[in-house]
C-alpha cells in the first residue's frame, strides 16, 4: 500500500493534468513526487527553496490571482514557522487554498522536535474559516484531497500521516460516521484519523458507540449530540495531535448536556529519544492497550 504522502504526489500531479486552476508551491520538501508535473506544467509547480515563510506568501498571491495553490511541507515549515503569512496571506487577504502537510506530531522521530508539530491544529484553530482533514487511510487521503482541490476559494488544512488504519472509510469530508453503535446512553468515543484501528481494537467489548472523524473542522456537533442518547454523557476524545485540541468544540456542542470529556492524543512534555513512530505512540498512551485502560478508568469500565 503507498503512503497518504506518495498519494498525495500522484493525484495533485493528476489533478494539475486536469484543472488549469491549480497550482504547488513547494519549500524543496517534496518536490521529488513533482519530477514530472514539473517538467509538465513548470509555471504551475514552484519551488521557492528552503523559503517557508515565502512559500506561504506565493500561495497566497496566486490565490489572488484566481488559482487555487496547494501548498506542501512538513507540518512543522507549513504552520508553525510561516504561522504570520498563514494568518494574513490567506485569512487577511479573503483568499483560499489548501495547506497540505506531512510529518506532523512524530511520523519522523529521527527529525527531532523541529520536525514535529503536535499543535498544529490547534494553532490553526485560532483562525477563523478553516476547513481541517485527517485522513485515516490514503483511499481518503486520495477523496479528501479531491475534494479540497475542487473547492472554491475555501481554506483547507489536510493533514497527513504516515500511520494508517488497515481499511478506509467511506468518508466526504461532510461528517463523522458511526463505526459501532453502543447501547442507549453507553459512553461515546471519538476517534480521528489514523488512530481509528487503535481504537477500535483497544475498545473491543466494551459498550460505547464509536464515532470516526477525518473532518474535524467544522466539528460535526450534530453527529455527536445524534450519539448521546441519555441525559448526560461521557465524551472520549483520541486525537493523533495535541491532546484537548477539540475538548472547547465537544462542550459546544453539548453545552445543554451534563458531560465529563476525557482527551487523549499527543501529550505537551517532549520525548527527548528519537526511536520509532510505534514508541511515541504508546509513549503518548495512543496504542490500544493504553487506550483500552484510559477508557475503562474513565467509565468505570
Amino acid at each position: 500500500m503507498d503512503t497518504m504522502r506518495e498519494r498525495f504526489a500522484a493525484v495533485t500531479s493528476q489533478l494539475l493534468d486536469e484543472d488549469p486552476r491549480l497550482a504547488v508551491v513547494l519549500a524543496e520538501i517534496g518536490m521529488d513526487g513533482f519530477t514530472g508535473a514539473a517538467r509538465r506544467h513548470p509555471d504551475r509547480v514552484v519551488n521557492v527553496g528552503i523559503r517557508e515563510q515565502l512559500m506561504i506568501g506565493v500561495g497566497g498571491g496566486l490565490a489572488l490571482t484566481g488559482m487555487r495553490p496547494v501548498v506542501h511541507t512538513f507540518a512543522a515549515f507549513l504552520v508553525e514557522r510561516p504561522f504570520e503569512q498563514v494568518k494574513l496571506d490567506f485569512g487577511h487577504q479573503g483568499t483560499g487554498g489548501v495547506l497540505v502537510s506531512a510529518g506532523a506530531s512524530h511520523d519522523w522521530p529521527a527529525g527531532g522536535y523541529t520536525h514535529m508539530s503536535p499543535g498544529d491544529v490547534a494553532l490553526l484553530d485560532t483562525l477563523d474559516g478553516w476547513t481541517v482533514h485527517v485522513p485515516g487511510h490514503p483511499e481518503e487521503a486520495e477523496a479528501l484531497l479531491r475534494r479540497a482541490a475542487g473547492a472554491g476559494n475555501d481554506k483547507v488544512y489536510v493533514r497527513l500521516s504516515l500511520q494508517s488504519n488497515q481499511a478506509p472509510q467511506p468518508v466526504n469530508g461532510a461528517g463523522f460516521l458511526t463505526v459501532r453503535q453502543g447501547s442507549p446512553g453507553a459512553p461515546v468515543v471519538v476517534a480521528v484519523g489514523p488512530l481509528l484501528d487503535n481504537v477500535r481494537t483497544g475498545t473491543e467489548g466494551l459498550d460505547v458507540t464509536l464515532l470516526y472523524a477525518t473532518t474535524v473542522r467544522p466539528f460535526d456537533a450534530a453527529a455527536l449530540r445524534a450519539a448521546v442518547a441519555g441525559p448526560t454523557a461521557d465524551v472520549v476524545l483520541v486525537e493523533p495531535y495535541l491532546a484537548g485540541t477539540s475538548t472547547a468544540a465537544v462542550n459546544e456542542a453539548l453545552a445543554d448536556v451534563p458531560h465529563r470529556v476525557l482527551a487523549l492524543g499527543t501529550g505537551r512534555k517532549e520525548l527527548r529519544r528519537y526511536g520509532e513512530p510505534h514508541e511515541h505512540i504508546a509513549a503518548h498512551g495512543l496504542d490500544p492497550a493504553s487506550l483500552r485502560s484510559s477508557v475503562t478508568a474513565f467509565t468505570g469500565g
